[in-house]
């Protein structure tokens, strides 16, 4: 009896041991500290959005250094203006740069020819809008060029223009094709004097598109960009050798080429200068010339375009040369 009764007692532990224990490993399958192994580790923006920041640093990068470079140009020398980088067909992606801005130069006067618009780097589309202030020379008359960036014209308009000490205003369209989706073009206006002789010249770069909308920048500078300081005005020179003194600022690199243009539009004398930067600078130099009797020359300070071929720009006055 003794035997039978242990052996229930046993029965017994060993079946509330079994249940004790079913116990704890239910509890300790729900305990928190249990944590499943194949959990990520946590991150700050959900994978599918890193492009977008990586995107968005650069860009804020990209602002920063453009920030900093124009926080370091100086405003007392000019800024080269940069001109389109132009794709060959089937597209053209122009990349617009920095430009000159409208700041009049101190002890200058005003251009014979103001363009207010298209101003430097304008995309136009056909026609132009061509907006201007111009002193007429004495054949009252103005004549607007528009060439492509080979050279090619592909427009003239001539217009009369009453001569005016102050100039007149002007507005013209100036229609134009092109055979692309577009090109970087030059716009230039000139004046000449009964002689057929060129009294000013003023030339302005813009991106020529064959659709789509006009985007205008602003004007270039006002000021014309030559002061002669001697020979003043119709001054006479005698002796043979005309001394030349003045400032300029320079619109590129490309020589600045000073000539005595007799009453019959042939050169008297000619005279070329070097260009190291485009800051403005003073120039003196001698030209020799040669008449056998008192002539009314015209002298001319041009500067020809560094990207299309031809006339950019050109200052004159008029001279008498003596023997």
């Amino acid at each position: 009896m003794r035997n039978a009764a242990c052996n229930d007692v046993l029965y017994f532990m060993n079946r509330n041991f079994f249940l004790l224990a079913s116990l704890l490993g239910l509890l300790a399958g729900c305990s928190p500290l249990a944590s499943p192994v194949s959990t990520p580790l946590p991150t700050p923006y959900p994978p599918e959005y890193l492009p977008t920041i990586i995107a968005l640093t650069g860009e804020g990068a990209k602002t920063s250094e453009t920030e900093t470079a124009i926080a370091s140009i100086s405003t007392d020398v000019p800024v080269a203006t940069l001109e389109p980088t132009v794709t060959e067909a089937p597209s053209l992606t122009p990349t617009l740069l920095p430009t000159f801005t409208s700041t009049s130069i101190p002890g200058h006067n005003r251009s014979a020819i103001q363009i207010f618009s298209p101003g430097p780097m304008s995309k136009v589309i056909s026609p132009i809008q061509l907006k201007m202030d111009v002193i007429a020379g004495d054949s009252e008359s103005v004549q607007i060029d528009l060439y492509g960036e080979d050279g090619r014209l592909l427009s003239r308009v001539l217009k009369r223009v009453l001569p005016h000490p102050d100039g007149s205003y002007q507005f013209i369209k100036v229609p134009f094709e092109i055979p692309g989706v577009g090109e970087l073009g030059r716009v230039t206006v000139s004046t000449t004097d009964k002689a057929g002789r060129t009294t000013a010249l003023n030339s302005v770069h813009v991106l020529l598109v064959s659709s789509g909308n006009n985007e205008i920048n602003p004007p270039g500078n006002p000021s014309e960009p030559v002061r002669v300081f001697n020979p003043l005005l119709s001054e006479s020179v005698s002796g043979g050798v005309l001394n030349a003194r003045g400032d300029i600022w320079p619109y590129n690199l490309q020589p600045v080429i000073f000539e005595l243009l007799g009453p019959d539009g042939n050169s008297i004398s000619l005279r070329i200068l070097t260009v190291n930067d485009i800051k403005p600078q003073l120039f003196e130099t001698t030209i020799p010339y040669k008449v056998t009797e008192p002539t009314l020359a015209r002298l001319s300070i041009r500067q020809d375009d560094d990207r299309i071929s031809g006339l950019f720009y050109v200052y004159s006055q008029e001279v008498m040369l003596n023997p």
